[in-house]
């Protein structure tokens, strides 16, 4: 008895989500006073997803985003900033603020890959955290057993990176 009981507390649970989530629009919400159906509902502002983080400070600047895995060459007076995605190391460097402190031409990376434009910018538990781009242009998942700390970017994303920092470049790591 109980489990049919508890059936048919399903079934009539079911019933009710699926009645709910066809409710017309008008008909879901209560009407505020003095509201009518003909009013229009404000449009919404959409963020754009590729604006530099707000948090991120300003001037000239390499932003880094860890969860939205991209970067943003941003601050140069009268230009768009560039942004592109990139893919993390299996080390990430906590949200903070940091300055370039060395970079390299061409090196093999810790993962054994061909690396160029390394733009090196701090260090965590002795693993060098970096932009850099795979000289094949790849941007493989990294080994998730090697503790490596390269951030990869595609070749062009390199070449800018390159172009746009030198020792001391400001880089801001957001979440």
């Amino acid at each position: 008895m109980a489990g049919l009981t508890a059936l048919a507390v399903a079934g009539v649970g079911f019933l009710a989500y699926q009645a709910s989530a066809n409710v017309p629009d008008q008909l879901s919400a209560p009407k505020k006073p003095g509201s009518s159906a003909s009013a229009s509902p404000a449009p919404e502002k959409t963020k754009d997803a590729h604006a530099v983080p707000v948090k991120s400070g300003s001037g000239l600047r390499v932003v880094y985003a860890l969860d939205a895995k991209r970067v943003w060459l941003a601050g140069k007076a009268g230009q768009k900033p560039r942004t592109f995605v990139v893919m993390p190391s299996t080390v990430s460097p906590p949200p903070g603020t940091y300055k370039v402190t060395s970079r390299s031409e061409k090196v093999t990376g810790s993962d054994g890959v061909d690396i160029e434009h390394v733009v090196r910018f701090t260090s965590v538990d002795q693993v060098a955290i970096g932009f850099s781009s795979a000289v094949d242009g790849s941007m493989a998942s990294p080994d998730p057993t090697l503790r490596t700390g390269g951030v990869r970017m595609r070749t062009a994303d390199g070449d800018a990176m390159w172009t746009f920092t030198t020792v001391g470049s400001k880089i801001v790591v957001v979440p």
